[in-house]
């Protein structure tokens, strides 16, 4: 690897790092923002929803745009974005707090944007910067947003333990600080040329198109699995499991995070067979869904909802891999296409999750079940929600085998 380009790559390890904050503070501020503000879990669920959306329209827009954007200096401002939405994110509810939830949405909206350039910009840059073993600068980047999770968790947690959650506006501009140090970073960091779009032929063939839209069904897929948890684990062991809020963030979202990066590290390091990693890694997340919706056990659920995390760790890491692999240098736009797809399954599962539990706690039957089994409705409701985004890895299980297939079939041709 050229000497220079080193401050580059671990520009890009420290800004995903910093952008994990977007993507785990908020979580760990849901029920907070519920007792504060009233907030409904549906409105919370739409939150996330307008996260995701907001990043998948920008993909969309790199997907089929991307040439009319200058790259380098768009990865520049990406971090200055980031900050700009987290203040809103804090400042709006603090002093407005009649305008609590539009506060929360406008800076839920700024913020969204950067993490989409982020997932558009940060895989096919460090794809560009040479290097000996692609695949595990990849897994490693993935990673480190994952023990980003993990750091933000536990520095929250410490905060909210020591200041009470009410503070949660000051931990927000503490996080807001990260990324304009991301942005330093990158001012001062060469830049390798990118590829805009892939101009081959061949990606006019059926087959091509079939193959990527595979890969994009695929990470739509994971990502859902991954996410519905990411964005509910903290909330569901407060309330479906009774676990105490410390507890749940700490030996919730922290260790879900952990096992999310050891998966990733571990590839990073050993992996290979990618598409038999992705096949494993529905399959257990099937299983730990209906585990946790289903056991009568709060110990058990517990660590089915953490397992998730080792499960869905390559999900989305893995099938950009997998495009990879099938097709080299597929440029920024293929990247954005494929972030899209990750986008999209993770703003309909989590909304989809939120919105079958508040359907369920209100109805008759959840009460009937609850007294049956000494749980409130709300917990019944959490764990129909749990039941429900199960089904994202079940039909991943099949959309992986058909990979196999598909790619295999393509081998001999």
């Amino acid at each position: 690897m050229t000497k220079n380009f080193k401050k580059t790559k671990y520009s890009c390890y420290f800004t995903y790092v910093a952008m994990s904050s977007v993507f785990s503070l908020p979580p760990m501020l849901f029920m907070t923002f519920r007792e504060t503000f009233g907030i409904s879990f549906t409105l919370l669920g739409t939150l996330v929803l307008t996260n995701f959306c907001t990043q998948m329209l920008i993909d969309l827009i790199f997907t089929f745009f991307s040439k009319h954007f200058n790259i380098h200096k768009t990865i520049k401002a990406m971090p200055l974005i980031t900050a700009l939405g987290l203040t809103i994110y804090a400042l709006i509810p603090t002093f407005l707090p009649q305008y609590a939830y539009a506060g929360l949405l406008v800076g839920t909206i700024i913020f969204s944007v950067a993490a989409g350039l982020c997932e558009v910009l940060m895989s096919p840059l460090v794809a560009a910067i040479p290097s000996d073993n692609p695949e595990r600068d990849m897994s490693m980047l993935h990673s480190l947003y994952a023990y980003g999770v993990v750091t933000v968790v536990l520095v929250s947690t410490i905060f909210f333990r020591l200041f009470g959650t009410e503070k949660w506006m000051l931990l927000t501009l503490f996080w807001a600080i990260l990324p304009v140090i991301s942005f330093v970073l990158f001012c001062t960091s060469p830049m390798p040329e990118m590829t805009v779009s892939h101009g081959s032929e061949g990606d006019k063939k059926s087959s091509k198109k079939l193959g990527l839209a595979l890969c994009v069904a695929c990470i739509f897929l994971g990502s859902a699995a991954e996410n519905s948890m990411t964005n509910w684990i903290s909330g569901y062991m407060e309330n479906a499991l009774q676990i105490s809020k410390a507890v749940c963030d700490v030996l919730g979202m922290a260790m879900f995070a952990i096992l999310l990066g050891l998966g990733r590290s571990w590839y990073a390091k050993y992996g290979k067979n990618i598409s038999n990693v992705l096949l494993i890694g529905m399959i257990g997340a099937t299983v730990c869904y209906f585990v946790a919706g289903l056991s009568p056990s709060p110990v058990l659920s517990a660590f089915a909802c953490i397992l998730t995390g080792l499960c869905t760790s390559m999900l989305w890491p893995g099938t950009l891999i997998l495009m990879e692999e099938k097709y080299p240098n597929p440029g920024v736009a293929a990247y954005a296409l494929m972030a899209a797809g990750g986008d999209f399954g993770a703003s309909i599962a989590p909304q989809l999750l939120g919105i079958v539990t508040d359907k369920v706690s209100e109805s008759n039957l959840a009460i009937e079940i609850g007294n049956a089994l000494s749980f409130s409705a709300e917990q019944v409701g959490m764990k129909a929600g749990m039941l429900i985004a199960a089904l994202f890895p079940l039909i991943g299980i099949a959309v992986i085998i058909y990979i196999k297939h598909f790619f295999a079939k393509q081998q001999k041709k």
